[in-house]
C-alpha cells in the first residue's frame, strides 16, 4: 500500500470541505479523481502531499515509496536549458558515470599492484550503473523531449519559456523521475493533441501508481482503472474507466431517485397522520408513536440532479446569409518580415461547426483574432458574409474589465437591457446575489468563463468564435455547454484541445499548419480515420 486516508475531515473557515474520507491507493493502481469545481479535489491532493494538515483523521504514507506531484513551474532552475534541467533528474547516475570514467583513466595508467583493486571497484560501479539504468537514461531524456514537443526548444533557457511551457517541463521532469505514485493535476493543460496522445501511451505503460485529476474524458478513458468521485464532501469509488463510471453513476442516480421518492412519500404519509390525529384524544398516543417513527428516519439527501445546475442557451437575433466566412491566401505575422502562417484558405457556411486543430504555437488564437479584426493580417483576404453577428469567447478573458463587478460588466455591455433580464441571465449561470457584486479580478477562471457565456447569451450572435471554451469548466458544465452549442442554430468556429468536446460538436475539422490549411468533413474520429 502506498497511501491510506483514515476518516479524514478538513474544515475551512467553519465549512466542511471533506467529511470522514476513507481512501487508499495500492501499488500500480491508476485512478481518476473527478468532481465538480469546488468539490475539494485540490484540497485532497494537498492533504495527500502533506502540504496541509487534516482537521480530523489521519493519513498514512509508505515511507519506503516515493510520491511525485507536478506543480506549476516547481523546482526549475531558470538559467538551465530544457535538456540540462531534465538531465538533473539523473545527477546521481551522471556522478557515477564520471567516477567510472575516472577509474578507466587510472587503470590505463596504473601499475600492476594497483590494478586489481581498481578493477574490483570498476566492476562494482559499472554493475551499479547498469542496474540503475545508466545505459538508458539519455534515451529516456530524448524520448520525453520528443514526446512533449520540446525538440526545437531543448537548448532554450527556461527563463525564456512561456508559463505553459514551464508547466509542461515540470510534468516532463516528474515523468522522468518515475515515482511509485505519480499525482497529476490537469496534466493535459498546455499540451497539444499530439503531446496528449504521447502522454496517454506513456501513462498506459507506466509501472507505478497514478492519481490524476482531469476534465479530459478521452484521456481518462485511455488508462485509468477506477474513478474516485468527490461529491457532497465524501467520495465514491467506481471500478473501470471514465465511461464505465458515467454508466454506473447513472444507474446509482436512478436508484437514489427511487429511494428518495419512496421515502418522501412515506414521510408525507406519517406527517399527515400526525397532523390529523395529534389533537384527538382517542388517537393522540398513536400520533405520538408515528412522530417517533418520523424522528427515527435517516433522511436521504435530495439527488444532486434535483439541485441547481448551470443553464446555457444560445439564441440568434436573426440568421446570417448562407456564406458566412471566406479566407483566401491569408498570411499572418507577429514579427516584422517573419510569417507565422501562410496559404490560409477555407470557407465556412451557415450551420457549420468547425473545429480548428493545430500544434501549440502554430497560431490558432492569432488566426481567430485576425478573423474578428483584433489583429491585422499580412496578406490575402478575409471576407465575412452578409448579416453576420459575431460573438467571441476569449480564453484569456481580455474582453472583461478586471476592476468592474459582474453586474457592472453586464450593464456596461448591455446598457439598454432591463435589470431583471440581466440578473436572470446571470442567475441561470449560478451567479448569486453576492457573486454579482464581486469584482471580475476576484473571480475564478470558471466564473470568468461563465460570465462571457452570459454575455454571449444576451448578445444573441449568429456566429460564435470560441477559443478554448471548455478550459476551467467542470465536467457537468462542459456537458451543458455541449448540449447548448449542438442546439445552437447558427455557425460555430472553435479551438479546443478537448477531444470529447470536439467529437460531440464538430461537423468539420480544419487542420492548421504553418504552410497550409486542410478542411475535413466530419467529427474528430472521422478526422483521425482520414489522417491514417
Amino acid at each position: 500500500m502506498l497511501v491510506q486516508l483514515n476518516s479524514v475531515t478538513k474544515y475551512f473557515d467553519g465549512n466542511t470541505i471533506l467529511n470522514k474520507i476513507n481512501f487508499k491507493i495500492e501499488e500500480g493502481e491508476k485512478i481518476g479523481l473527478v468532481g465538480v469545481n469546488g468539490s475539494g479535489k485540490s484540497t485532497l491532493l494537498s492533504l495527500l502531499m502533506n502540504e496541509m494538515e487534516v482537521s480530523e483523521g489521519s493519513i498514512y504514507r509508505n515511507p519506503h515509496r516515493k510520491i511525485g506531484f507536478v506543480k506549476q513551474m516547481s523546482d526549475l532552475t531558470m538559467t538551465n536549458t530544457i535538456k540540462e534541467e531534465l538531465t538533473t533528474v539523473f545527477s546521481g547516475l551522471i556522478q557515477l558515470q564520471q567516477e567510472i570514467q575516472r577509474l578507466e583513466v587510472q587503470m590505463s595508467q596504473s601499475e600492476t599492484q594497483d590494478l586489481e583493486n581498481l578493477l574490483t571497484e570498476y566492476g562494482q560501479k559499472t554493475e551499479s550503473f547498469a542496474m540503475l539504468g545508466g545505459y538508458e537514461f539519455e534515451a529516456k531524456i530524448d524520448s520525453i523531449i520528443s514526446g512533449m514537443g520540446f525538440n526545437s526548444l531543448k537548448e532554450t533557457k527556461i527563463q525564456q519559456l512561456s508559463g505553459g511551457q514551464k508547466t509542461k517541463l515540470s510534468l516532463a521532469k516528474q515523468l522522468l523521475e518515475e515515482p511509485d505514485l505519480l499525482v497529476l493535476d490537469e496534466p493535459t493543460n498546455h499540451l497539444d493533441l499530439e503531446a496528449i496522445l504521447w502522454l496517454e501511451n506513456f501513462l498506459f505503460q507506466y509501472r507505478g501508481a497514478i492519481l490524476v485529476v482531469s476534465h479530459d474524458r478521452y484521456f481518462l478513458d485511455k488508462f485509468i482503472q477506477s474513478v474516485v468521485e468527490l461529491e457532497r464532501n465524501q467520495i465514491t469509488r467506481y471500478k473501470g474507466n471514465y465511461s464505465s463510471y458515467v454508466s454506473q453513476k447513472e444507474k446509482n442516480e436512478q436508484l437514489h431517485w427511487l429511494r428518495f421518492k419512496q421515502q418522501e412519500k412515506e414521510v408525507k404519509r406519517l406527517e399527515t397522520y400526525v397532523e390529523k390525529h395529534i389533537v384527538r384524544a382517542t388517537s393522540a398516543k398513536s400520533a405520538k408513536n408515528k412522530q417517533k417513527q418520523l424522528n427515527r428516519i435517516d433522511r436521504i439527501d435530495a439527488p444532486l440532479a434535483s439541485l441547481k445546475s448551470a443553464y446555457l442557451n444560445f439564441e440568434m437575433e436573426y440568421p446570417s446569409h448562407k456564406a458566412v466566412l471566406a479566407l483566401e491566401d491569408v498570411a499572418l505575422s507577429v514579427k516584422p518580415n517573419e510569417l507565422l502562417l501562410e496559404n490560409v484558405q477555407f470557407k465556412i457556411e451557415r450551420g457549420n461547426r468547425v473545429a480548428l486543430l493545430g500544434s501549440n504555437g502554430v497560431g490558432k488564437s492569432t488566426l481567430l483574432k485576425s478573423i474578428i479584426k483584433e489583429l491585422p493580417y499580412a496578406e490575402g483576404s478575409i471576407k465575412w458574409g452578409g448579416n453576420t453577428k459575431i460573438g467571441y469567447y476569449d480564453q484569456e478573458f481580455q474582453s472583461l474589465t478586471p476592476e468592474l463587478t459582474v453586474l457592472e460588466e453586464m450593464r456596461q455591455t448591455f446598457p439598454k437591457e432591463d435589470d431583471l433580464t440581466v440578473r436572470q441571465t446571470l442567475a441561470s449561470l449560478l451567479f448569486t446575489q453576492e457573486n454579482v457584486e464581486k469584482r471580475i479580478k476576484d473571480l475564478s477562471g470558471g466564473e470568468k468563463g461563465k460570465l462571457i457565456f452570459a454575455k454571449l447569451m444576451l448578445a444573441k450572435p449568429n456566429v460564435l468564435i470560441l477559443d478554448e471554451p471548455t478550459n476551467h469548466l467542470d465536467l457537468a458544465t462542459k456537458d451543458m455547454l455541449e448540449k447548448s452549442l449542438i442546439n445552437f442554430e447558427g455557425t460555430i468556429f472553435f479551438v479546443s484541445h478537448d477531444r470529447y468536446f470536439i467529437n460531440k460538436l464538430a461537423t468539420h475539422v480544419l487542420e492548421l499548419t504553418p504552410k497550409k490549411t486542410t478542411m475535413y468533413l466530419g467529427d474528430y474520429q472521422d478526422y483521425l480515420a482520414k489522417k491514417e
